[in-house]
């Protein structure tokens, strides 16, 4: 057992020297995205031997009590993080936002939903909700190429949920001001929870793909709270029952043992740099930094509406087409990873999650300004 111990703790030095010269990668990818260097390093010792257990966390049981220590400790920080009480339940599942598209009208669409539609996966999640009964779209901006957020709207008192996407990856747009409503409000914060300080407790149900500002592909966070569920009269698929999932403790069905874990080193990370606050703080000086450039200069133009712009993902297109070839050179060689644009809009597209250092958005600045010098 010595020299195995031996042998993981040189793989463990290793990864470790390697990680920074990979880091030095800008990466702006929409997701998988950035996530920060420490939960690299912790989750890279991890996969090799899982606090000094001589197992990786990618082999321990999901029934251990190492790992039971983790996801307890993920789902207390989560609604901790979240600023909810124990009338709410942190879930952490599997399937990704996408199953939550139809795991929310299986448990809470009785006869009438109603959706404001501001993008491609507010469409899917409506898309979903209509296998299930009557769906009202009460707002959209889709005739005007979801360019900005709709404010004009009635929500109906009799609908059983209202579902909103808090931010709009593709088209880089954003909810500033959360509706205020008397039926139960649910969103997808896929794209930018924890990013900002709101308060969460406005939401009933809550669900994010891990994979942007939450840590590694694989989970996905639920915060429901529990009185809303136990309503409808349909028999619900077991696993994509909430009450069993929280039943069981998100332990229904094997859980994704690493991404679990990620979650719970980024939740940490969270707590270090200060709380959301500080977290909001960041994010608003690297987009306002970005959104500056953009503004200022001539050849790049912004997507969103300004009133509505992401704080997460940062839309924009050149004016001329015909350099694309020249811009695209300038970004690669600045070392810039993940600027293209959804194939759906094209473009370009800077994702600016929590983990992204200002010091990256600098440099695609720089390469912006360069680029306007050389034209």
């Amino acid at each position: 057992m010595q020299r195995i111990h031996t042998q993981t703790e040189a793989l463990n030095q290793l990864s470790v020297c390697f990680l920074p010269n990979i880091m030095k990668k800008h990466n702006f990818s929409a997701g998988p995205s950035i996530l920060p260097q420490s939960v690299f390093e912790k989750a890279s010792k991890a996969v090799l031997n899982f606090e000094d257990s001589g197992l990786s966390i990618l082999e321990i049981s999901h029934r251990s009590k190492e790992f039971l220590n983790v996801i307890e400790k993920a789902r207390t920080l989560a609604l901790q993080t979240a600023g909810l009480d124990d009338s709410y339940e942190a879930l952490f599942l599997h399937g990704g936002a996408s199953t939550q598209f139809l795991s929310v009208p299986y448990n809470l669409l009785k006869k009438k939903a109603a959706y404001i539609d501001t993008g491609t996966w507010s469409s899917k999640a409506l898309n979903e909700a209509q296998l299930f009964g009557n769906v009202a779209i009460i707002a959209s901006s889709k005739a005007d190429g979801y360019k900005y957020i709709p404010k004009d709207f009635n929500i109906p008192p009799d609908a059983d949920y209202l579902h909103i996407t808090t931010n709009n990856t593709i088209y880089g747009t954003q909810f500033h001001d959360i509706p205020n409503t008397n039926i139960p409000l649910v969103a997808d914060m896929s794209s930018d929870i924890f990013s900002r300080d709101i308060d969460y407790s406005k939401f009933s149900l809550i669900y994010a793909g891990s994979q942007k500002n939450l840590g590694a592909s694989g989970s996905t966070m639920v915060l429901v709270k529990k009185d809303i569920l136990g309503k409808v009269s349909r028999k619900i698929p077991s696993i994509l029952d909430y009450q069993n999932q929280i039943q069981s403790e998100s332990m229904f069905n094997t859980p994704t043992t690493f991404s679990v874990y990620v979650n719970l080193l980024v939740l940490q990370w969270i707590q270090e740099q200060g709380g959301i606050k500080n977290i909001e703080k960041r994010n608003k000086a690297k987009a306002e930094l970005l959104y500056n450039e953009i503004d200022r200069n001539p050849l790049v133009e912004g997507y969103a509406a300004k009133q509505d712009r992401s704080l997460m993902n940062v839309s924009f297109f050149l004016k001329d087409p015909s350099m694309q070839e020249k811009f695209d050179t300038l970004w690669k060689n600045a070392n810039i990873s993940g600027l293209k644009g959804h194939r759906n809009l094209g473009g370009y597209r800077a994702s600016i999650y929590n983990a992204m250092p200002i010091e990256s958005v600098q440099v695609l600045v720089d390469v912006l300004q360069e680029f306007e010098k050389n034209s």
